[in-house]
């Protein structure tokens, strides 16, 4: 199983909110994930990022691969703190 984590997409039309998901990179992209990792909302200003670092480097360790926008993410994240 592949496991890739990358963004789910919710909200409504023109307002979009993603979550940030450890998923079978076979699965649809808003079908069945693993876990919740994180939520992204660009609408707000400044954009809201929330993120389980340490779930994400559990995957990471675990052989997952990152989107590039979770990629992007994960990275701002990090050195924001």
């Amino acid at each position: 199983m592949a496991v890739r984590l990358r963004l789910q997409r919710h909200g409504t039309k023109k307002h979009p909110f993603y979550r940030v998901v450890a998923a079978d990179g076979r699965n649809k992209r808003d079908g069945r994930f693993i876990e919740v990792v994180g939520t992204y909302n660009p609408i707000a200003n400044p954009a809201i990022v929330e993120l389980k670092i340490d779930r994400i480097d559990h995957w990471l360790t675990s052989g997952a691969l990152m989107s590039d926008t979770v990629a992007t993410l994960v990275t701002n994240a990090k050195r924001a703190q």
